[in-house]
């Protein structure tokens, strides 16, 4: 590999101090002159007619400015998830407050008060009369004949039939498995609730702060909702106390827009942590039926898949969502033959969105859980199985027709193994005591930006080179708490041969940040990067011209070395970057300026290959991880403690989804009070220790041949989990989060059945 300067080092986070101190300024942190506080009314019911807002009282309250509902707000839908005007799998749906309210945490109504405290008492005074209907708590509920239609047209958002190669003929040495798996709600859980302030000022231009993955599709939604033109809506993204995709969506921006436009005054709207659960997005819970058939040597001959996902009370992502979900089994696994079928649901839930890993994670999860099944029918070792199925690099994705890359998951598997002891640890003796023992790996397969999803993946960028060598980066940078402005310094540090510390970033504002779609897809590296370093070979290319004007040398003569341009022949002679910035402004009256768009033509797979061991206490039914491994294909690293850091935070999210995380709703559709207290999450004294192993080569076209990891590093991680989980007991557990009781009821059913296996029985031969 190519010997870099600045790329592979570590860098801390470009606002750690700030962070650490206090002293970043978060959205909730924001003042404005005369700005009020809004308070959001929440439907108690699941599923109501909204009759009657009588708003009277909480009017008359000293300090209330406004009420708003459907009585007197547009009732023009809209879709939340909306990048660019015209996406054909947005569905228009949601409008700013509910007429018929569709879940517990729908928006009924606004307040907008001078205070937090009076806000809050003027929603104790609003009276509201609400006509219950019945709650469509389930996917299958929704889908029963006769079942209660929650949108006119029914509850079937979206549905599809994807069907890639050739189904092969029947064989009598084969082996048919099928399996279902099912996951769950899951809640964010980022430390910063949402928040949005937003301003409708004098001049007529609306401006609104807000801590999005996405100003310019903010800015579309919004001034198509409000009927405003798009050079009168501003968009300013703000610093991300976490999002892991919930902050993807446009969920606050509108109604906040509304009430600054309406009370002509600077409005913010912060939730409470129970709000944020209810009523914002979560990880959707879906429902994938999988049949494989298999040679008696473990080769995939034909996969089949049904997945239901349960989309909540309005569409949001889910059609997207849903079929994105068909394309994740390709980029990991080769088969003749692959179909897949998927629907997405409306039911009477909170509202299903993007999360990190965007439909991975719940594909992954139910593949790899599968295969073990296979593997142990097979008793064939799970690592030799999928070593067995693999993609190799080079490889086409059916699903796209584009290149893999160098996809490196077959040496992540290996090369885990290895370093894991899998061999060692997989045959060892089976426990009988309360404390049982097992180890699970499972694969993962993830996108490197939008290309073969969407039409539009570029970024645009201009980088200016001042008078002393430093240098100034102008993107619409979204960072969301992963050192993306940090990668971007580093990369563009590595072209020029300047120190990263003298490269200033701006995150994203429409009006002064040039196009850029957003922080989704794991785009920011891969694409974003790639043009970052784009833009700064631009850059050293005008500076070498600058440099053969002024020193009046055929710019062939000359070379680029660490902040300077010298005469190839003749060290020591040549001009610093601030002598070639000032010396081209006096002789030509030029800027040292560039902007560049770059467009990308690849995506390739980013892999992970994760390895669990846990411990299980069959009295309890508590699960505990006891050790973790990662092997990450990366490509390269750009910031080499971050890539580690975004590993290991991402096993803590994986081994929540499998073991605990969950937004779980009683028979009416109410979900559990208390927020953190009842949304039960692992915390740090719960992690195992995560060692992470980087492969790194130069096969892509990511900046240095990087690749993503914000998004693959959480994707097989509950599969892993799960799958060690089954080795300890003998159990077949495919229902998400593994709770103790679930863990108790598998036992159970295992001694109740006599069906409780050694690890001799359903073994056979390893592999490193």
């Amino acid at each position: 590999m190519q010997e870099l300067r600045a790329v592979g080092q570590t860098y801390p986070i470009h606002d750690a101090t700030e962070k650490v101190t206090g002293d970043l300024v978060f959205g909730s942190d924001l003042r404005l002159p005369g700005m009020m506080c809004a308070k959001l009314l929440l439907s108690p019911f699941a599923h109501a007619l909204v009759k009657s807002v009588d708003a009277a009282a909480a009017e008359a309250l000293h300090g209330v400015v406004g009420v708003f509902s459907h009585l007197n707000a547009p009732q023009t839908p809209y879709c939340r998830s909306r990048l660019v005007p015209g996406e054909p799998l947005c569905v228009e749906d949601e409008t700013l407050f509910a007429a018929t309210a569709r879940f517990v945490g729908d928006r009924v109504a606004a307040v907008v008060a001078a205070d937090r405290e009076t806000a809050a008492e003027a929603l104790r005074l609003i009276e509201v009369d609400y006509e219950p209907l019945p709650p469509v708590l389930t996917a299958k509920a929704a889908l029963a004949a006769g079942a209660t239609p929650i949108h006119d047209g029914g509850n079937l958002v979206y549905e599809y039939d994807r069907e890639l190669g050739v189904a092969l003929p029947s064989r009598p040495d084969t082996l048919s498995t099928v399996t279902t798996v099912a996951t769950q709600k899951l809640h964010h859980a980022a430390l910063e609730p949402h928040v949005c302030l937003a301003d409708y000022d004098r001049s007529g231009t609306l401006t609104i702060w807000t801590p999005s993955q996405g100003v310019y599709g903010v800015r579309t939604v919004v001034a198509d909702l409000l009927g405003l033109s798009y050079s009168r809506v501003r968009v300013i993204k703000v610093p991300v106390g976490g999002s892991f995709g919930g902050k993807q969506e446009f969920i606050l921006e509108p109604v906040t827009a509304f009430l600054a436009l309406r009370t002509g005054r600077p409005v913010r709207l912060t939730l409470d942590r129970e709000q944020c659960i209810v009523a914002t997005t979560t990880r959707p819970a879906t429902t994938s039926t999988m049949r494989t058939v298999v040679d008696s040597d473990g080769m995939l001959l034909d996969v089949e898949v049904d997945t239901v996902l349960d989309a909540g009370a309005y569409s949001g992502s889910s059609p997207e969502y849903a079929l994105m979900m068909a394309h994740k089994l390709t980029r990991l696994y080769r088969a003749p033959h692959y179909r897949h079928r998927g629907r997405a649901v409306y039911t009477t839930t909170p509202v299903a969105g993007g999360f990190r890993g965007w439909g991975a994670p719940e594909t992954v999860t139910s593949v790899e859980i599968h295969l073990d099944h296979v593997a142990r029918r097979l008793r064939m070792d799970p690592v030799e199985l999928r070593l067995r199925n693999l993609v190799s690099p080079g490889d086409i994705d059916p699903a796209t027709g584009m290149s893999l890359g160098d996809a490196r998951i077959r040496q992540c598997l290996e090369s885990g193994a290895q370093a894991f002891g899998w061999s060692r640890r997989f045959s060892r003796v089976v426990e009988t005591g309360r404390l049982r023992r097992g180890v699970g790996v499972a694969c993962g397969g993830h996108y490197n930006g939008l290309l073969g999803e969407a039409s539009s993946e570029s970024s645009t960028m201009t980088l200016k080179m001042n008078e002393d060598g430093s240098v100034d980066l102008n993107a619409s940078l979204h960072e969301v708490g992963c050192g993306s402005g940090t990668a971007m310094r580093i990369i563009i540090a590595e072209e020029l041969g300047v120190d990263w510390e003298r490269i200033t970033t701006r995150e994203a504002d429409s009006e002064a940040t040039p196009y850029d779609i957003g922080c989704y897809a794991s785009r920011m590296i891969y694409v974003c990067g790639a043009g970052a370093r784009a833009t700064a070979a631009e850059l050293k290319e005008r500076l070498v011209q600058a440099a053969s004007r002024l020193l009046d040398l055929p710019a062939a003569s000359l070379r680029v070395g660490p902040g300077r341009v010298e005469v190839a022949d003749e060290p020591g002679h040549g001009l610093t970057y601030a002598e070639i910035v000032r010396g081209i402004r006096v002789r030509d009256g030029h800027d040292m300026i560039v902007t560049h768009t770059y467009c990308n033509r690849s995506n390739p797979g980013s892999y992970s290959a994760q390895f669990a061991e846990v411990e299980v206490d069959v009295l309890t039914g508590l699960v505990r991880v006891t050790d973790f491994l990662a092997i990450a294909d990366v490509g390269r690293a750009i910031n080499r403690g971050m890539v580690e850091g975004q590993y290991r935070g991402a096993v803590q999210m994986g081994i929540g989804y499998a073991l605990c995380e969950e937004v779980a709703l009683d028979d009416q559709g109410r979900p559990r009070p208390g927020g953190f207290k009842n949304y039960h999450l692992v915390n740090a004294p719960d992690m195992p220790d995560v060692a992470v192993l980087l492969v790194e080569h130069e096969g892509d076209e990511g900046p240095y041949g990087a690749k993503s990891v914000g998004e693959i590093a959480t994707v097989p991680t509950a599969a892993a989990v799960i799958n060690a989980l089954n080795d300890a007991l003998g159990t077949s557990i495919t229902t998400l989060p593994a709770t103790p009781e679930r863990v108790l009821a598998a036992i159970a059913e295992l001694d109740s059945a006599g069906q409780r296996q050694t690890r001799s029985a359903r073994r056979g031969p390893t592999c490193d």
